[in-house]
């Protein structure tokens, strides 16, 4: 007899080389991937119940000493589980009384996992302050440079006018426009959004509605929809919506940020500015999530952040991770701008793990490869 340890990624290809029923093996699966929900500000009386609830399915809950004396009358708890268990504990808890019926509304929406396919959305620049200088393109340099990432295994293109490196100035939307409307009016005129999605990167009204009204589909928004105006121009266009978490802005995000739980107020604002974009009538289906990587956050928030990604998988939205050549990777191994390639791949890899699906990138050639030998490795 000879045996190994199967990943938990190939649990379920593992179950149909057996031969298992097909509905059998889903079933098994669920029963294979286990999950970790932090919970915050639990009633006491909740967190003893919930324990209980979950030890009798052979999940768990740990908690803090002296819950079962109700020493604190809230905790912090860490849910333990499998996807079956939290299948449970949602139909289980929906008759508990403090608050457990909402954590079971919930629960199962955290067992979510990344289901479409990996796009890589490219980078141009048409200013002159951006953080990497090869990303910067101007007139026909910008068009020839967007055929080479197409060719190069582009999806998407996100173009923008105005650095948004920590310290960089505010611009003028007349003057954002100016730098961006050239390449705007050439892909327009060669079409090229026929073969191609294209972002604009930007959260000024005047400059995402001339980009959407000239073959953009996609509104790139670092500031999370700060401005409603952004919201409705996009859904007057049926646009998707990149909302982005950032604290503070470009100007001052990076001096000292604090969070006293970062996961939670990500959490917290995607939950807001979701509703932001449904009120202006934009479609589920068309909004996408970024953490906003470098935007507000110490080395610490980035990878705790970059670590419970597929967290924000329970809003059932796409992912998206832009971390190329950002300075976390300098905070980790000194490095220039032009040596961080190998560690935005490290970056962009994982986070796909982690239930990103929308990779944005400076380097489309060598991250079109990179991934597709991990999904190679993850399909045999």
């Amino acid at each position: 007899m000879q045996f190994y340890k199967i990943s938990s990624s190939d649990f379920e290809k593992k179950f149909l080389d057996l031969d298992c029923d097909k509905a059998g093996a889903k079933i098994m699966a669920a029963k294979s991937d286990i999950h970790h929900i932090y919970i915050s500000n639990m009633y006491v009386g909740a967190a003893n119940i919930l324990k209980q609830d979950a030890l009798s399915i052979g999940a768990d809950l740990a908690v803090p000493t002296g819950v079962i004396i109700a020493k604190e009358k809230y905790v912090d708890a860490v849910l333990i589980g499998t996807t079956k268990h939290f299948e449970i504990l949602s139909r289980k808890e929906l008759a508990q009384p403090f608050g457990l019926k909402d954590l079971a509304k919930e629960l199962k929406s955290y067992t979510q996992k990344a289901k479409k396919d990996i796009q890589i959305m490219g980078v141009v620049n048409a200013n002159d302050d951006s953080f990497f200088k090869d990303s910067r393109f101007y007139g026909k340099e910008a068009i020839k440079k967007i055929v080479q990432m197409k060719n190069d295994g582009a999806d998407i293109i996100d173009l923008g006018g105005v650095s948004s490196r920590p310290g960089s100035d505010k611009v003028d939307p007349k003057v954002e426009l100016e730098r961006v409307k050239p390449i705007i009016d050439a892909i327009y005129e060669e079409k090229l959004y026929e073969n191609l999605e294209f972002s604009i990167d930007s959260y000024e009204p005047l400059v995402v509605e001339y980009a959407l009204s000239h073959g953009f589909n996609i509104t790139n928004d670092i500031t999370g929809l700060a401005d409603k105006e952004v919201a409705k121009i996009t859904a007057k266009y049926d646009a998707k919506v990149v909302i982005m978490h950032m604290q503070g802005s470009p100007q001052d995000m990076q001096n000292d940020p604090k969070y006293e739980n970062v996961m939670l107020e990500v959490d917290e604002f995607f939950k807001e500015r979701i509703a932001v974009a449904k009120d202006a009538g934009i479609k589920d289906e068309n909004i996408i999530l970024d953490v906003g990587i470098g935007f507000g956050k110490t080395l610490e928030h980035n990878l705790t952040l970059l670590n419970n990604m597929d967290s924000f998988l329970h809003f059932g939205y796409e992912i998206l991770l832009g971390a190329s050549r950002k300075s976390m990777i300098d905070k980790i191994v000194a490095s220039e701008v032009t040596e961080r390639l190998p560690g935005t791949l490290a970056i962009h890899l994982e986070g796909i793990n982690k239930g990103a699906t929308i990779i944005r990138c400076h380097d489309v050639k060598e991250h079109h490869q990179a991934i597709k030998v991990q999904q190679a490795i993850k399909n045999i």
